[in-house]
């Protein structure tokens, strides 16, 4: 679709006279106010009037003052805040059917016919039997005289598009559902706590964490925090785990921890169905082992708290995108759910998703453990082959030997997320019997011979560490490549894995062009992309975005909360990222921002100008706050000061400005539970990568690979994990600029715009289509872009 075709179709889909609700049910998630600030703004710039009902269904069938019409204006200052601004409750009256024929004559009296709603399966589904009910509780209102047959007619048919707000991430159809993210901070931020006492006291900690149904968070906070033992209600443990647990615990002190981790969802179960509740697990642990013991039970501490940077971005395009598709629905288009697969918006019928959840429950009460896993979807699948593989260490004995020499090493700022892909690097090779070398200092290290093998416990607790414990200089190898080449030879490398920045890509290609003078570099080569600026071409994201975003947004939230009850105020935010602005458009996305300057998307004084009188049109009304974020390259003389000392003019009489320069502190801090679980998953694949081509390339006892496909970076394209040779990815990068030519995060500009009241044309050629619910996802094509 042309950009063109592409406008014409965006304006063709006015909501001029149609009317949506937006309700939260069930239990609440962060996040679920973004979503419906996306849905009031979006629908409200397409001409639509959008109502809140508030308390859930209940408000719904109570009517009155429970349903109000939607402001631009009364959804401002509601992105950060977690719960549910508008309210959920549990209906008891909605589930009969007087109380759906209660809900219909309100939403008729005030012209309602299109609803989205936020929350669980069992929400959803309730939707879709009023959805289907609704022609027969049209005519029982129109018998009992309370509308009359005009009205019938002109509201025959009810709209409805779901979006799953629940932190279990229980939701089969998504990979991500609002709150999940957020959910596993709250549990990383404690586990990280939990580990520094537990270490000072030698004890073991026993952490209890939601999940009824669902051990996604259990398994992946597990993952995240490198935990000795994890407990779900999909995989039971096998008979006699008991024994097994503590011999881990066991063989973990022995080689040196001073600590043990255990997580348990509320939900565990053995293989017959007995619950494994925290306190048994520690009660076993104190009479089989005499380790000090302690229980932490989270309980609704996850559900609390600012909602992250991931499910503010996730939860604003769900919002845009469930309005689009109101907009778009026929009478005969089946009810239909807002989902993420891979780093793609797409729409799925509403019934095959909850009919595929139902089916994960049937298989665990049915023993079908195995079945029930891989229900789950492909990215829970994936969990927990990685943390069986990195958690548990086979012994000696058991483990293949490849005699294969493999070197790790950092290259490029660092970022957090880092070390989590060494520790999973040097515990998969390993487990796939190479014998793994470390080098410190990037290439610098390497060619002064800063090189030394690294073993299974050198890595452990290397997941919540921020930075790079490798260290990580910005060097190229093409300066000392003598050298490199002779300490090759000298430790007798086979395979090279880089973790890092533009740098890393760079360092390839010089080693894959250096391959035709020496041999010593034709062997496989596997760049992972690790970098605050996300600027590497070939991959959607990198490892270390994550949590530089939430660093930024955390910022921008205190920012605009030390301006709340003082006259109105502009905040200039200046963010790192070279010369890509992913941080700032997304970071502006993600936090609410008015405007966010970038080097892509060019500016000259009369957009300056422009958006200043946009502000001050903005403060007049009850609006106090505004927010604007520049990429730190965007324009060589419309610097940060330029920006503010216009907006400190322009604004006289109406605001007044600040500014505030984030620097380093995006770089720093603990890896967010996205970056950790990212890096050590594409570790993981890279690693196995690696040993593949390792045995594809040994021929007469030596290895010798030189084909392009032999030097690779492995990123994420859409909803595809995949490994791209880099020399094909010269022709889609700037290399003045150190960015790729086209950056897929650009498309979301426009959705900024619309949620800060800019008329602009959104690029609907890129939202979801209504698809069919895949259960197995061709491997090759894995899904990834959520934890």
């Amino acid at each position: 679709m042309s950009q063109t075709d592409n406008k014409r179709f965006f304006e063709s889909l006015s909501g001029a006279g149609k009317a949506i609700a937006v309700l939260t049910s069930g239990g609440d998630a962060q996040g679920m106010n973004a979503a419906v600030r996306a849905v009031v703004r979006m629908g409200i710039y397409v001409g639509a009037k959008v109502y809140f009902v508030h308390e859930g269904y209940q408000g719904m069938v109570d009517g009155g003052d429970n349903i109000k019409e939607a402001t631009w204006e009364s959804v401002s200052s509601m992105l950060q805040m977690g719960g549910t601004v508008i309210g959920s409750a549990r209906c008891k009256d909605f589930r009969m059917h007087e109380g759906r024929l209660k809900a219909a004559h309100n939403l008729v009296q005030r012209g309602i016919t299109n609803l989205c709603v936020i929350g669980g399966d069992g929400s959803l589904t309730g939707a879709n039997l009023f959805r289907e009910e609704w022609s027969g509780l049209l005519a029982e209102l129109v018998e009992q005289g309370l509308i009359d047959e005009e009205a019938s007619q002109k509201y025959s048919a009810l709209h409805i598009v779901g979006m799953v707000g629940s932190i279990d991430n229980d939701f089969c159809g998504t990979d991500m559902t609002i709150g999940t993210d957020s959910a596993l901070h709250r549990i990383i931020e404690v586990v990280d706590a939990i580990m520094t006492t537990a270490q000072s006291h030698q004890r073991t900690f026993v952490l209890e964490v939601m999940g009824r149904h669902c051990g996604y968070l259990a398994l992946v906070s597990a993952l995240a925090c490198g935990a000795d033992w994890v407990l779900i209600p999909e995989m039971p443990p096998e008979d006699g785990w008991e024994e097994k647990m503590c011999q881990k615990l066991s063989a973990t002190r022995s080689r040196g921890s001073r600590l043990n981790i255990i997580i348990v969802a509320e939900g565990a179960i053995d293989r017959h169905g007995k619950a494994i509740t925290s306190s048994i697990v520690k009660d076993l642990v104190v009479q089989r082992l005499g380790f000090d013991t302690r229980v932490t039970i989270l309980g609704h501490v996850q559900r609390g708290g600012t909602p992250s940077a991931f499910d503010r971005i996730l939860a604003s395009r769900m919002g845009v995108e469930a309005v689009l598709a109101l907009l778009e629905t026929t009478a005969n288009t089946p009810a239909c759910v807002v989902s993420l697969c891979g780093n793609q918006s797409v729409r799925l019928p509403l019934m095959e998703c909850v009919q595929m959840t139902q089916q994960v429950q049937k298989a665990m009460d049915e023993k079908r453990f195995e079945e029930a896993v891989q229900l789950r979807g492909r990215s829970f699948e994936n969990n927990l082959k990685t943390y069986k593989l990195l958690a548990h260490r086979k012994p000696e004995s058991e483990l293949p030997q490849s005699n294969f020499n493999v070197a790790v090493l950092n290259v490029g700022a660092p970022a957090a997320g880092m070390n989590a892909a060494v520790r999973s690097a040097v515990r998969v090779g390993i487990s796939e019997g190479h014998k793994m070398f470390a080098v410190s200092d990037g290439f610098e290290g390497f060619y002064k011979g800063q090189i030394k093998e690294i073993k299974w416990a050198d890595v452990g607790g290397w997941t919540g560490q921020g930075g790079s414990l490798l260290g990580t200089k910005r060097t190229l190898p093409a300066k000392h490549i003598d050298k490199i080449a002779e300490q090759m030879r000298k430790y007798n490398i086979n395979a090279l894995l880089v973790i890092g920045g533009f740098e890393a890509l760079e360092c390839l290609l010089q080693l894959y062009e250096a391959r035709s003078s020496y041999e010593e570099f034709c062997i496989p080569l596997c760049m992972l992309p690790a970098t605050i600026s996300n600027n590497v071409p070939g991959t959607n994201l990198s490892i270390g975005a994550d949590t530089a975003l939430n660093a930024i947004v955390e910022t921008c939230d205190r920012i605009k909360q030390s301006a709340s009850g003082t006259k109105h105020r502009v905040f200039i935010i200046e963010t790192m990222g070279g010369y890509c602005g992913y941080l700032a458009s997304v970071g502006g996305l993600a936090s609410g921002a008015d405007a966010a300057y970038i080097f892509e998307e060019p500016f000259d004084i009369k957009d300056l100008q422009s958006n200043v009188e946009h502000l001050t049109e903005k403060m007049k009304t009850s609006i106090q706050r505004g927010l604007i974020l520049r990429n730190e390259n965007s324009n060589e003389n419309y610097t940060t000061d330029f920006i503010y000392q216009l907006y400190s003019e322009e604004g006289k009489g109406v605001f007044d400005c600040r500014k505030n320069v984030l620097g380093h502190m995006q770089q720093g801090g603990a890896p967010s539970p996205f970056d950790r679980n990212f890096g050590t998953k594409i570790a993981a694949k890279a690693m196995q990568w690696i040993s593949r081509k390792l045995n594809e390339s040994y021929r007469q006892g030596r290895v010798f690979a030189n084909t392009e496909d032999s030097a690779c970076l492995l990123g994420m394209r859409r909803r595809a994990l995949l490994f791209q040779p880099v020399v094909q990815l010269r022709d889609e990068t700037d290399f003045v600029h150190r960015i790729p030519k086209e950056q897929w995060w650009l498309k979301l500009r426009p959705l900024m715009k619309i949620l800060a009241k800019y008329k602009t044309s959104y690029d609907v050629s890129d939202s979801g289509q209504l698809e069919h619910v895949v259960l197995n996802r061709p491997k090759e094509s894995e899904a990834m872009a959520a934890i």
